[in-house]
């Protein structure tokens, strides 16, 4: 993508100190300020002369006051600074008063923050994010050698190879120096966990990371094909294309398009998604914001699904790229949309690399559905922690049960392009067909469970134990799905290692609701390791509501 800035590093020298202990104040400090200001000049015209945007380096120019500000405290103050580190600081000062997705990345933070979206590399495999100095996983790469020995999202690795990595310090790079290497080495992590009281231990098998984004593809039904896409990143298009044309192969006729819990990627990579729907000069979206002018992205009309009906599912976690798919879609009436109100993301944000290696993910525009729809959610600028706690409000206001309790004002509607019917900008994508949460379906005893690893660690141990035997008796996934019952064997022997570590239910009422859903997660998890996350999401989806609402949907054979 084009940058908007490109900046070189200065070439002209500070001033230097002028260190002779025995001038008077005045004339030090009238001395110092004059060569500031010329600094600061020198420093604004390269500036000026190579970025693609006006710079007004007037005597009044905020940009030369930050300038002699840097200048004034790098040269002038008691102590030594770290003048890398005080611009830093200052550049995140200045992002944090933005809106929620601007960002600021060192140089060392860069690649890390983009090899999700980007290719593969050889490693642990985990998505992760400092809090504090303390690296957090968010999420392990599905597949990945860390998911297979079951690290969680929320782990906080801590220690590699026995060295501690937290609390200590230690720069980012060394500890991704400590967790990289070549494929096929060992690593030991040590792992604290929300919820167990001591520390875990996992030893992972090195290897190379496929970055895909289209996580599972099947035959849901008889001419129902389902394909759920994780994020938008930059094989996106390609797999999406080889997942629907193996569908096609199998007779479907309807697709069920899973954009739960996608949280975006690459503007691009949804417009190639969307392209295999729409008709040639179809609008799939549009941006424009204060220094950006409109530019449209259109159907080329080369789709290979252009034809054949869509249902679209999306929750509260559906952001970003997964919106502007989602929304051009519904607005064309090409497909029915199922499920929750989405995240609302309707921000774009362009890279601007800084002559250091760092850069600047910075929003430039608004994005637009095909309709006109601006579908970002309302937020206060600096303050970010509200923003992050929308999902937990809605919950609390009823919308994620309730669909009358969602309101959208009438100045905000607009009509879709073939049907004229009302939809509604201003925070997310309201479905269709609204599917409540099921608030039920996680106990606080199943949550235990999980949050200490006894799910993870029970299946672990179960495939590894009956592998060989589980793979003879069930030759395909077919036999699995309808033969297979997760053995009261394994539920017991959760319990029974939840009570050693004081976790029991309530009553025999609460572990009667925990068990059916249990069971549930296991047969998913023993799937998954016999065979792949596509026959994974073919046992949890059989008691997904939205996904049942879809299916029951597609069986409907009239027009849409």
């Amino acid at each position: 993508m084009a940058l908007l800035i490109s900046l070189r590093p200065p070439t002209t020298p500070k001033p230097p100190i002028d260190s002779h202990p025995r001038q008077s104040e005045t004339k030090s400090n009238h001395t110092d300020m004059n060569k500031l200001h010329a600094a600061a000049l020198a420093l604004l015209l390269p500036l000026a002369a190579c970025a693609q945007v006006r710079v007004n380096i007037g005597p009044d120019s905020p940009l030369r006051k930050l300038q002699m500000a840097e200048l004034a405290i790098a040269n002038l103050y008691v102590d030594s600074v770290d003048e890398q580190r005080l611009v830093e600081d200052g550049i995140r000062g200045m992002i944090e008063k933005l809106d929620p997705h601007s960002s600021y990345s060192t140089a060392k933070e860069v690649k890390a923050l983009t090899e999700p979206l980007a290719g593969n590399f050889e490693g642990i495999g985990v998505q992760f994010n400092m809090a504090g100095d303390t690296m957090m996983v968010i999420q392990p790469v599905s597949g990945g050698p860390s998911e297979r020995v079951g690290i969680l999202a929320g782990d906080r690795i801590v220690t590699v190879n026995d060295t501690a990595i937290a609390g200590v310090g230690m720069p980012r790079d060394e500890i991704m120096r400590r967790l990289r290497g070549p494929k096929g080495t060992k690593v030991r992590l040590g792992v604290v966990r929300r919820g167990a009281a001591e520390r875990l231990s996992f030893t992972v098998t090195r290897d190379k990371i496929p970055v895909e984004s289209v996580d599972a593809s099947y035959m849901i039904r008889p001419a129902v094909g389902y394909i759920h896409i994780g994020n938008f990143g930059a094989t996106t298009r390609d797999e999406f294309a080889e997942a629907l044309k193996r569908l096609l192969d199998e007779g479907m006729t309807t697709l069920v398009l899973d954009l739960q819990d996608n949280g975006g990627g690459y503007l691009q990579a949804a417009v190639d998604v969307a392209n295999e729907f729409l008709a040639k000069g179809d609008l799939i979206v549009y941006t424009q914001g204060r220094g950006a002018p409109r530019m449209e992205y259109r159907a080329r009309g080369n789709g290979i699904y252009r034809k054949g009906r869509v249902i679209v599912l999306v929750d509260e976690y559906t952001a970003s790229a997964a919106e502007i798919v989602t929304g051009a879609i519904q607005d064309h009436d090409r497909g029915q949309v199922v499920g929750r109100r989405s995240f609302g993301k309707g921000l774009v944000q362009r890279p601007i690399d800084l002559p250091d290696g760092s850069m600047l993910r910075l929003t430039v525009a608004h994005y637009y559905t095909p309709a006109g729809r601006c579908i970002q959610k309302p937020y206060v600028k600096g303050d970010a922690k509200d923003y992050a706690m929308d999902v937990v409000n809605r919950l609390r206001h009823g919308e994620l049960t309730s669909a009358d309790s969602i309101h959208f004002a009438d100045s905000l509607k607009c009509l879709t392009l073939r049907l004229g019917r009302p939809v509604y900008g201003g925070g997310g994508i309201m479905p269709d067909h609204f599917v409540p949460l099921d608030t039920t379906l996680f106990t606080r005893l199943h949550r235990e469970l999980v949050a200490r690893g006894l799910v993870i660690n029970a299946n672990l141990r179960y495939v590894d134990e009956n592998r060989k035997r589980l793979k003879a008796q069930y030759p395909a996934f077919a036999d699995f799905s309808s033969g297979f019952s997760v053995p009261s064997a394994l539920t017991d022997s959760i319990m029974a290692e939840a009570a050693r570590d004081s976790v029991r239910p309530k009553d025999s009422a609460e572990l009667a609701r925990t068990l059916p859903y249990l069971r549930l997660q296991l047969k998913a998890l023993i799937a998954r390791d016999l065979w792949s996350m596509s026959e994974y999401y073919a046992v949890m989806n059989s008691r997904n509501p939205i996904v049942a609402r879809a299916v029951e949907l597609a069986a409907k054979r009239e027009e849409w």
